[in-house]
């Protein structure tokens, strides 16, 4: 065996100061551990949530402010996304409930936002996500509540009918389809995947697969199972559920919106809330009595305050044909003088009003 040459001196050199720095690393980190251990021992004594999105939102906001580069801020938040993971698993053993399978896109969502250093349990319905949280089998949830795409996710809206449980965070995902299969493209006979997931495919399943059959299936897991063990068969879904079933991707990014993102919320009790971080959201679900105008002057008053509406969605309440709630998304903190007003104002209009929660507003995709 030839003996490998001895690396350029400068080489050498750089890497010398790159072990030195790591032990120097290893050194803060293993402090600032122990320092979230004894975090840990007090929120314990006083009860106060181990998981604080406002405090999390600081610290992200602070990496930015004392980022010098070349690492972008993202790449930043990467990093201390999994330092703070380990941390909260330091603190108190931390449970997420999320819906679907590990490799759907609530669990790559749930694991992108927590990290790995938090333990998970995959439910198959929303409805029973809540039911987890409530019963405290899972100190927070994790499910979609709109598509870009597609619109609202109803179960999430229904849910909320049945709960107390409040939203604590807010997170987007870019939907990024694959298709999957352990044959060549030209050999598929079937495709497994989600009706949504079909609909946001449409046009390139025409140009690309004209006339294979299109199998519904109650998730993108669930299809990549079955299509790891059919021959000719494929299956629509992201990259983990790829890995996870040892499927060779053989399109990437076959989803017809180039822009297509899903929010998903994290949900838990009233007493784990956030508090203001001065960019936030407030969501909130409301009736109204049955007459003309009724909608018309209980938006009014965040009309006239300059209160953004950005998402207004009608369901119906379950407890008489033909009435409706209404929930909306407004920016800001219910906190905040001129929404606590407005909502106020509100209240002297609905029959039924309640605050499902404020939460730091969601900038941009955990997988940008």
């Amino acid at each position: 065996m030839a003996t490998p040459e001895p690396l350029p001196s400068d080489l050498a050199a750089c890497r010398t100061q790159i072990d030195a720095i790591d032990q120097e690393l290893i050194r803060l980190l293993s402090r600032r551990a122990e320092l979230a251990r004894q975090i840990g021992t007090a929120k314990a004594t006083t009860g106060a949530p181990v998981f604080v999105p406002h405090r999390e939102q600081q610290v992200f906001d602070r990496l930015a402010s004392l980022n010098p580069g070349p690492l972008p801020d993202r790449a930043l938040q990467a990093i201390w996304r999994e330092i703070m993971s380990a941390s909260l698993a330091l603190e108190q053993p931390l449970r997420i409930c999320h819906f679907g399978q590990p490799g759907a896109f609530t669990h790559l969502a749930a694991t992108l936002k927590f990290g790995d250093s938090v333990a998970y349990t995959s439910v198959e319905d929303i409805a029973t996500v809540f039911a987890e949280v409530e019963r405290g089998h899972a100190d927070y949830g994790v499910v979609p509540i709109e598509n870009s795409t597609d619109g609202t996710i109803t179960d999430t809206i229904d849910a909320f009918l049945a709960t107390h449980l409040r939203i604590i965070n807010e997170l987007h995902l870019k939907i990024r389809h694959h298709l999957m299969a352990g044959c060549p493209r030209d050999q598929i006979k079937r495709v497994y995947s989600k009706h949504t997931v079909f609909g946001q495919c449409r046009a390139w399943l025409a140009a690309n697969l004209p006339g294979r059959e299109l199998i519904e299936i109650v998730s993108t897991t669930k299809g990549a199972e079955r299509a790891a063990t059919e021959a000719g068969a494929a299956a629509i879904g992201n990259e983990q559920a790829a890995k996870a079933f040892g499927l060779p991707v053989v399109a990437s990014d076959i989803q017809d919106n180039p822009n297509n993102m899903t929010r998903f919320v994290v949900i838990g009790p009233a007493s784990r809330a956030a508090q203001p971080t001065g960019n936030d959201k407030t969501s909130l679900m409301f009736g109204v009595q049955d007459r003309p105008g009724a909608l018309y002057d209980a938006l009014v008053p965040f009309h006239r305050a300059g209160i953004n509406l950005s998402r207004i969605e009608s369901r119906p309440s379950r407890r008489r044909p033909w009435e409706y709630l209404f929930f909306i998304d407004l920016i800001g903190h219910h906190s905040g003088d001129a929404i606590k007003a407005a909502v106020a104002e509100l209240g002297k209009h609905a029959s039924t009003l309640e605050i499902l929660g404020s939460y730091p507003r969601a900038e941009r995709a955990l997988n940008d």
